[in-house]
């Protein structure tokens, strides 16, 4: 029997920010706070997931010709020093 499609990525941080959102209301009753809380920890699990798979994509396609060689993401974007040079 084929499986439901799951939903995107954006799709299930969505509905965490929308679980924390309720939350951090203070107004949803114990057991329903503690099921949102086991539903938050589930996307958070699916989030991860999803981001690991992204990240090994990304290594696997910035490998260079001739072996392997992996670039680390800093986040910042890189400056050329040599053109800096007197």
């Amino acid at each position: 029997m084929p499986t439901p499609k799951e939903p995107g990525f954006e799709a299930t941080i969505a509905e965490l920010e929308a679980l924390v959102a309720r939350m951090e209301s203070g107004e949803l009753p114990l057991d329903e706070a503690l099921r949102s809380f086991e539903r938050g920890v589930q996307l958070t699990r699916e989030c991860q997931a999803a981001l690991l798979a992204a990240q090994q994509r990304v290594q696997i396609l910035t490998q260079q010709p001739g072996g392997p060689r992996l670039e680390e993401f800093s986040g910042e974007p890189t400056v050329d020093d040599s053109s800096n040079e007197p």
